[in-house]
């Protein structure tokens, strides 16, 4: 069955590229997208299929189809206490409300009750592939593969590892780490499922032997793996890590072989200029995580710097970190974070004085790149671009149908650009009024225009 929707369509071909069709269509066989543009008419001439066939849906004046949000960091589990503990530092934050919280999960019905939540809500916000932190526990991580899978969500999904420096309620010795990896990226290819995968997930550098990570780091090479963890997120973090491993964050992973071309590391707020030219020449992608950033007190990731030392970028909403499941949330904060950056590297702060390493030449993000980052930047980072991210021709129908009217008319008509700026900054999940996955409709219904 074919379905062609019509409206106004909008996407990303690359950070500095947007692409819009004010009177456009998408053309969705199977759950692949098979035509795009704006010249309707000659793309149907083209086709031998009668007409007739075709299923029609046009949107209505205040609506758009864009792709879907990647959420590139989210730690499922942590949804169960999200909007807590946001004054304290990162290290005093895990100690005293994440580590006890990811404990309960060896208990299945809470696990299940929190996941099948956590799955709704980021479906109800947008987020068609999202990469997921567990827990320890195995039995529970496969509840949430199984959850996302049932829901129709794209999803990356590791079990975390950590052998060391955690609570003693909370640790796993180096031969239960590496088989409960085994076992669980052995127990996911048996869905036979190409929306969800497993990912191999250290839980940070801290918190794991050189010995653990070095046979993670196997483990991912021997079945070509997707790979996920931190880096470079606490000033405090940092030098522990230094202290252990005496070298830098990114040179730990890298001596195990964890920096890859499927590596995602969250935050990356304090890179050193040597460990960015590591990422680029491994083609590891950093996770923006603005909100968790701001939240624990942890800086301004610039990501500019690392998009002009040829760094790929996505953005996470790092819950429980990240206060709020959005990406669309997060895509807001990015933009913040990047005028708060300018700020400080242009202006002379009455009280504070001016800025002591002038960057004159310093740009913000423009919303249409923070978008990208929120799409296929996401799906970059994520090694997933050849099958989501935008509308391009061959790939999977991820998608959004936005309505921009949804709480209240807009005074005038709007153009594409305006439909978009509209949505970024004063949209929520409610004017997300369909979600669709691999062409299937997870949320809503096929197009609800007025």
């Amino acid at each position: 069955m074919r379905t062609v929707y019509r409206g106004t369509i909008l996407h990303t071909k690359s950070f500095d590229e947007f692409e819009s069709f004010e009177q456009g269509f998408v053309a969705v066989q199977d759950g692949k997208i098979i035509g795009v543009g704006n010249d309707y008419e000659n793309w149907l001439s083209t086709q031998s299929d009668d007409p007739k066939s075709l299923t029609e849906v046009r949107l209505s004046e205040f609506q758009f189809l864009c792709p879907g949000f990647c959420d590139g960091h989210i730690h499922a589990p942590q949804y169960a206490q999200i909007g807590l503990g946001m004054s304290v530092p990162l290290l005093d934050w895990l100690n005293t409300y994440t580590f006890p919280t990811e404990a309960k999960y060896v208990d299945q019905e809470f696990a299940l009750r929190i996941y099948r939540s956590v799955v709704e809500a980021t479906l109800r916000c947008g987020t068609t592939l999202a990469s997921y932190f567990a827990t320890n526990d195995l039995p529970s991580t496969l509840i949430l593969a199984q959850e996302a899978l049932r829901q129709g969500q794209r999803a990356l999904i590791g079990k975390v590892c950590s052998n060391c420096n955690s609570p003693d309620y909370y640790v796993e010795t180096t031969e239960e780490a590496v088989k409960g990896t085994e076992t669980f990226v052995e127990e996911l290819q048996k869905l036979k499922s190409s929306l969800v995968l497993p990912t191999i997930t250290p839980r940070f550098a801290l918190s794991c032997s050189k010995e653990l990570l070095r046979k993670l780091g196997d483990i991912a090479k021997k079945y070509d793996l997707h790979i996920q963890s931190h880096i470079s997120e606490n000033l405090q973090e940092i030098q522990v890590v230094n202290d252990i491993f005496k070298t830098s964050y990114a040179g730990a992973y890298d001596e195990a072989g964890l920096l890859t071309k499927k590596t995602v590391m969250a935050h990356g707020v304090h890179l050193e200029d040597d460990e960015i030219a590591l990422l680029k020449e491994r083609g590891t992608s950093i996770i923006h995580c603005p909100a968790s950033n701001t939240n624990l007190n942890s800086g301004l990731c610039d990501v500019q710097r690392l998009i002009k030392a040829g760094v790929t970028v996505g953005l996470g909403t790092d819950v429980s970190g990240g206060n709020s499941v959005s990406i669309l949330h997060a895509l807001a904060r990015a933009l913040d974070v990047s005028k708060h950056i300018d700020v400080f590297n242009r202006q002379d702060i009455r009280g504070t004085g001016p800025a002591k390493s002038p960057q004159e030449n310093y740009q913000q993000l423009t919303y249409k790149q923070a978008f990208y980052l929120a799409t296929l930047g996401g799906a970059k980072a994520l090694s997933l671009d050849h099958v989501t991210g935008n509308f391009a021709v061959g790939k999977e129908f991820d998608a959004l149908l936005v309505d921009v009217s949804v709480l209240e008319k807009p005074h005038r008509s709007l153009t594409v650009d305006e439909l978009l700026e509209k949505f970024i900054y004063t949209g929520d999940d409610r004017n997300i009024k369909s979600v669709f996955v691999a062409g299937r409709i997870v949320k809503g219904s096929k197009c609800q225009p007025e």
